[in-house]
């Protein structure tokens, strides 16, 4: 278990720069989906309902502000892996909540807007940017958040101190050996 933690709160920094668009790409679809959540009743509290889900003004706001600063988090890239596998179980869950109803052709949502309207087609075809999101997410929690975030900050900085701590060690057992010889 001891080790499981080590690898969430340890992720890998030294992937390439690049990984930053990966970040904001996904970081700013969390957040802006978040704040829809609030400013319009049916993308938070209404769809929730239609869905059967059980209080769902509090699971709303509990998702949206979670989307906010979980995307925020991934936009700066701290606690990125922590993040990253909250919003896979998230979308996981968003999939299984409304993609299968979908397939079935009883969804209580409203059904997409042009044709295929329920099958496999329909669910395939609106689960698009679930499954974009889940990929980056993924990607995010194996390879971590690159050099352009604050976990590389972090991490840089750790390490610095513990480079740090390791040499006045080293220099205080020569100076204790040097001090021992008569």
């Amino acid at each position: 278990m001891k080790k499981f933690f080590n690898w969430f709160l340890n992720p890998p920094v030294n992937g390439p720069s690049i990984i930053l668009i990966i970040r904001l790409m996904s970081g700013g679809v969390f957040f802006w989906e978040g704040v829809l959540k609030f400013v319009y009743v049916n993308q938070g509290v209404g769809r929730f309902t239609k869905l059967g889900f059980a209080y769902p003004e509090a699971t709303a706001h509990i998702i949206a502000v979670g989307e906010i600063i979980g995307g925020l988090l991934l936009i700066l890239g701290l606690f990125t892996r922590i993040v990253a596998f909250y919003f896979i179980i998230q979308m996981i869950v968003a999939v299984l909540s409304t993609k299968i109803s979908l397939y079935l052709g009883t969804s209580p949502l409203p059904a997409p807007p042009a044709p295929p309207k329920s099958g496999i087609w329909a669910a395939l075809h609106e689960i698009r940017s679930d499954f974009a999101q889940i990929l980056a997410c993924l990607f995010l929690l194996v390879g971590g958040a690159g050099r352009r975030s604050l976990d590389f900050i972090i991490y840089a900085s750790k390490k610095a101190r513990s480079k740090k701590i390791k040499d006045s060690n080293i220099r205080y057992s020569f100076s204790k050996m040097s001090n021992q010889i008569p």
